[in-house]
């Protein structure tokens, strides 16, 4: 149970092809206006059995709330009837089914300043049918993010390596949600803080809900079971941030690994400060879809992984910087419109309902943010660099949205703009600083992740225009995160290092890891090779 105040046909017919595509397309849309009005069919279609009496209505129990509503229950336990059933025959016995007669009634009920238990859980059933419906669109969202980024990762590095960075952005999704299920939803939200108070809880392996977990009662804004699955594609994203910054030179195995220990522990229980009930969430800290749980925890992960590595072949020589050319930038330009349009379920869904109000705003400043931030980074760029770099401003449109992610629904528009170009123009000086460590982020994710994480959620404490909310608690909520995700991916990725290795050989990244590791190639017969 989240906490109020956080994250809580059958004729078969041979068609031709736009044949098929046009009927499908009118099923489709057909189902699309069932479902729209489904919730409101119970105040104009009368129940199916006609000829059971499930309920009699007197005009006394319309204005008696509570005889009304013993009645309703009574008749559900005799009978054995849905309660849907017992709001059309309701409606019908007492208007005598016509909707005109039934639009009155329920016009006059509300006129008199009548709510009766009826009507009172018709309007529940149909918000929470809307809230949930809102809640799985938004998850299909940011699963979508996750090709994004295996689109973004593939287009910003060699072709040679591609087949690895998709074998490793699909199976971090199975990663994700498996040991999410297993153990990461019970420790992100524990319920009773059984370990530590308020630092580390868990209440058991594997998931499940009683019918109490379908119903409002769990939340008013969606069931347990769409509670998990949005919650565990978060999860999945914290590790595919982690992919990209050691792309290109990492073993497959060692980092499968690393994924396994780091999404289904670490992140949960930083998670868990905050959105589980911990001592962040008591202290003030305020991260609305996770700038620093996801974001910073991805990107401290990233930085770890970058030091214990070590650069590309090549990529350094001295004080040189080599540019190593990108494979495929209409791919990687494809990548971050994805994950811009994913971005819209991943803050509109952190509202964690379908209030019209409260979802649109935060999809326009979402947006804003992520157009100031490709403002930023053309400015700085094009100062620096001398010419417009493309690269820059996909980051530099990811920057804004890493950004505006902790204070989407709680700073005004000015401000949204505002954080998001600092936030493009943090990207290209980050990027640029790491090169002249000799920290080799192939994609750029330490920037765009570590640094307009903290960066975002920092600004909460400065933009907010909530009061309760202070720079220095969310100072707190930055290094208490940074304090744990740095250090235990370190200790994993050298754990590894130590055993297995980390590292892929020589010749393996020279020939490069799709052949190495895989023995397949992502673009047949156009390979090069550079054995240099």
């Amino acid at each position: 149970m989240r906490y109020d105040n956080m994250r809580y046909s059958n004729r078969v017919k041979k068609v031709g092809l736009f044949s098929r595509i046009y009927l499908e397309g009118k099923m489709a849309c057909l189902w699309f206006i069932v479902f729209s009005f489904l919730p409101f069919s119970f105040l104009s279609a009368q129940p199916l059995e006609q000829d059971k009496e499930v309920l009699t209505v007197t005009q006394e129990m319309i204005f008696d709330g509570q005889a009304l509503k013993q009645a309703v229950d009574s008749a559900e336990e005799e009978n054995g009837v849905k309660t849907a059933e017992i709001y059309g025959r309701i409606i019908y016995t007492y208007s005598n089914g016509t909707k005109e007669e039934k639009g009155a009634f329920f016009t006059q009920s509300l006129k008199n300043g009548v709510y009766t238990s009826v009507s009172a859980r018709i309007f529940e059933d149909s918000v929470f049918l809307g809230n949930n419906l809102w809640m799985m669109v938004a998850a299909f969202l940011v699963f979508a993010m996750h090709l994004g980024f295996a689109m973004l990762e593939s287009g910003l590095t060699q072709a040679k390596n591609t087949i690895n960075i998709l074998f490793k952005n699909t199976t971090i999704i199975a990663i994700g949600l498996l040991t999410y299920a297993l153990v990461g939803f019970n420790l992100m939200y524990p319920s009773d803080w059984n370990i530590i108070a308020k630092v580390i809880g868990f209440a058991g392996f594997g998931i499940g809900t009683g019918a109490e977990g379908l119903t409002p009662s769990y939340n008013t804004g969606y069931t347990y079971w769409t509670d998990f699955l949005f919650q565990a594609l978060f999860a999945a994203t914290t590790v595919t941030i982690v992919s990209g910054a050691v792309a290109e030179r990492i073993k497959l195995k060692s980092f499968l690994i690393f994924s396994i220990l780091y999404v289904s522990i670490v992140y949960p229980i930083i998670g868990s400060w905050q959105w589980g009930g911990g001592f962040l969430s008591d202290a003030g800290f305020y991260d609305f879809a996770g700038s620093t749980i996801v974001h910073s925890v991805g990107g401290w992960a990233a930085l770890a992984g970058v030091i214990l590595l070590g650069s590309r072949i090549g990529k350094y020589q001295g004080a040189l910087i080599k540019l190593i050319p990108c494979s495929n930038m209409p791919l990687a330009t494809i990548g971050a419109f994805l994950l811009w349009l994913g971005w819209f379920g991943f803050n509109g869904g952190s509202v964690l309902s379908g209030d019209p109000g409260a979802v649109s705003f935060v999809l326009v400043t979402t947006s804003l943010a992520a157009a100031s931030g490709i403002l930023g980074a053309a400015i700085l760029s094009g100062i620096v660099q001398k010419k417009p770099d493309l690269s820059m401003i996909l980051n530099g449109a990811l920057a804004g949205l890493v950004g505006i992610t902790a204070g989407a629904d709680t700073v005004s528009i000015i401000s949204a703009v505002l954080i998001g170009l600092i936030a493009g123009l943090f990207v290209v000086a980050s990027v640029l600083l790491l090169d002249r460590l000799h920290l080799d982020d192939p994609v750029g994710a330490i920037s765009v992740h570590l640094v307009c994480g903290i960066w975002g959620t920092l600004a909460v404490g400065i933009f907010s225009t909530n009061p309760e909310h202070s720079l220095i608690s969310q100072l707190i909520g930055v290094a208490s995160a940074g304090l744990l995700a740095f250090p235990s991916a370190f200790i994993i990725f050298l754990g590894i290092r130590s055993t297995l290795g980390i590292r892929a050989s020589r010749e393996d990244e020279l020939k490069g890891l799709d052949i190495s590791e895989h023995g397949q190639e992502a673009y047949g017969g156009f390979q090069v090779f550079n054995l240099r």
